[in-house]
């Protein structure tokens, strides 16, 4: 029987997609993750949630607009309930969008033209993301004291979330502080309305725990348009009954073991240190040898060729290097084109480390997993159990392996704890029924 999707969700990136897939099927809703808007319009997904991943955060804010009313439009025709918009939950945006000229797109397909209201809310303390007073912290810090106040390409120099959206947006941005949030969803929904009445289109709403999470949930139940980080999908499940069976199974894992890591943020530079240092294989991607014209495809995939027939574990190519050696590079050859050369150049060895065998694949940042997620011609994922907060292990089919399953966890670079990589094959093994690789 034919499952009505209950949520339909529009991500700005695939790792973000594939966060806020985790959570529901962690909630118990069977979730269907595609890799942008289908082309068939007609084809009905038998799902609890469906979640369609774009690769709009860092394109013209006119673009993602397109790419996000295109993916709205594929939603409504699948019968969905509420529609959500998922970003970041570190809220990176350049000051001229994305998250503000998406939101006011949405809201005005939905309600009318500078009508309706809605939400924003980046908080998912699970990941040490919090909201307070309208300010957005990382860990103990503000998010401009974080290290994403160095991002290439988004970096964010300011915290306060109602300053920041209203740069961006047509609409009136409001707050939802925490002490109304502690008192219920009477108290938070009583307080949207207030808002309402004084000209408010989106309300920034504080959270600092997962038991705010489940109140604003609660108080979202109805809301046509919800925007948030991915933290936000733990609260609003409650809002129907879902069968709740296992949501999270996966085929077994077989063949090789590789990451692919294009992130250059905190957290991942010390996943790879520490995989580096406990003596995994590693080759480092120098975009400066790219532009040169050096084939770094060839070198990598030559590489990696004997070290994936010995079967020992994983292999690890990387272009994540330290801050000031990205400003270097993107000194020399403007920020865009070191991303776009990098992000390409990953791809392809992704493509080339599939070919050879590899059917479990970490890849880590979010532009890296888009491009990756691309290039191995991937238009669903099966979602499955969690590695870390956030991050899950999913199972696609790719065209350059027909008829075998590739499991792929999409990192965003943010994520994940120091071991990450090493976690993720183990976890695998322990809830897919992994074959060891062969030797």
């Amino acid at each position: 029987m034919h499952r009505r999707p209950l949520l339909g969700c529009i991500a700005d990136d695939f790792t973000g997609a594939t966060d806020l897939a985790n959570n529901l099927v962690r909630s118990g809703m069977r979730t269907v993750q595609t890799i942008g808007v289908p082309a068939d319009a007609d084809a009905l997904v038998n799902a609890d949630a469906i979640v369609v991943a774009l690769k709009s955060r860092t394109i013209p804010a006119d673009e993602a607009v397109v790419q996000s009313l295109a993916a709205l439009r594929w939603l409504q025709a699948q019968g969905v309930a509420q529609v959500y918009f998922k970003y970041c939950s570190t809220f990176d945006s350049t000051p001229a969008g994305n998250i503000g000229p998406v939101t006011d797109a949405l809201l005005d397909a939905l309600h009318g033209p500078g009508q309706g209201f809605t939400i924003a809310c980046p908080a998912f303390p699970d990941n040490q993301r919090t909201v307070f007073k309208g300010h957005l912290f990382v860990g103990d810090v503000l998010l401009s004291d974080s290290g994403m106040r160095h991002h290439p390409l988004t970096p964010m120099t300011d915290a306060n979330l109602v300053r920041v959206l209203q740069a961006q947006t047509r609409r009136r941005v409001g707050l939802v502080e925490q002490a109304v949030v502690a008192r219920g969803a009477e108290a938070i929904a009583q307080r949207f309305r207030d808002l309402q009445a004084e000209g408010v289109g989106i309300a920034v709403v504080d959270a600092v725990g997962n038991a705010d999470l489940l109140r604003i949930g609660l108080a979202l139940a109805g809301m046509p348009l919800v925007t948030a980080g991915s933290g936000i999908a733990i609260g609003l499940p409650q809002n129907w009954q879902t069968p709740g069976e296992a949501a999270d199974q996966l085929p077994p894992a077989t063949g090789r073991q590789a990451v692919v890591s294009g992130s250059c943020s905190v957290a991942t530079n010390a996943q790879v240190q520490h995989f580096r240092a406990q003596g995994g294989p590693a080759f480092a991607v120098n975009p400066l040898d790219i532009a040169a014209g050096v084939d770094v495809v060839g070198q990598a995939l030559d590489w990696a060729a004997p070290l994936l027939a010995q079967g020992s574990g994983p292999v690890l190519v990387h272009a994540t290097a330290q801050a000031e050696s990205v400003r270097a590079v993107q000194a020399q050859l403007g920020v865009a084109e070191a991303g776009a050369l990098v992000e390409h150049t990953l791809s392809r060895i992704a493509a080339g480390l599939v070919q050879a065998g590899v059917r479990q694949l970490v890849v880590a940042g979010g532009e890296t997993s888009g491009a990756v997620v691309q290039a191995l011609g991937v238009t669903q994922m099966a979602i499955g159990p969690q590695i870390d907060p956030g991050v899950p292990w999913t199972a696609v089919q790719s065209p350059l392996c027909p008829g075998e399953a590739v499991h792929v966890a999409l990192k965003s670079g943010n994520f994940g704890s120091t071991d990450f990589f090493a976690k993720a094959f183990a976890r695998l093994c322990a809830v897919a029924g992994s074959e060891k690789q062969p030797t």
